[in-house]
């Protein structure tokens, strides 16, 4: 039960932060090409999941066959079952998803990665891709 209050009282403060961040006067350079902010590097280092801005570059191959996702893409990372249409498969732990636009129920997205384990301490969290640099939405 302490983890778990400990677990909460971590993402809150997390998320508090994050609103922090509302542009960047520094760039970080992913060894794959894009670029991310500091609103992306303080979530990336106060979560350990650089692993999270290496799957985004990773897929950044495909994604940029599809015309619509050459100046934006729209990233989630859903942990858990919670969300009403976006889930993990099977027994996975989270799953990150590509968008166009805004999620739909009747819309699938251009990208699907599912996770097999994560101990990422937020149900879900929002990026967008402009422009080849990562950032968070209120960072736009």
């Amino acid at each position: 039960m302490w983890n778990q209050i400990m677990a909460m009282m971590d993402a809150d403060t997390l998320l508090q932060n994050l609103k922090h961040f509302c542009g960047t006067e520094q760039y970080y350079k992913h060894w794959l090409g894009l670029c991310y902010t500091e609103g992306v590097q303080y979530l990336a280092k106060n979560t350990q999941c650089f692993w999270l801005i290496d799957a985004i570059a990773s897929h950044q191959p495909k994604a940029l066959k599809n015309q619509r996702l050459k100046e934006f893409q729209l990233w989630f990372l859903h942990v858990g079952k919670e969300h009403e249409f976006i889930k993990p498969t099977g027994h996975n732990a989270a799953v990150l998803t590509c968008w166009e636009d805004s999620p739909t129920a009747s819309t699938k997205p251009a990208i699907i990665q599912q996770i097999p384990f994560t101990d990422f301490p937020l149900k879900e969290i929002k990026l967008y891709l402009k422009e080849k640099i990562l950032l968070l939405p209120d960072e736009n």
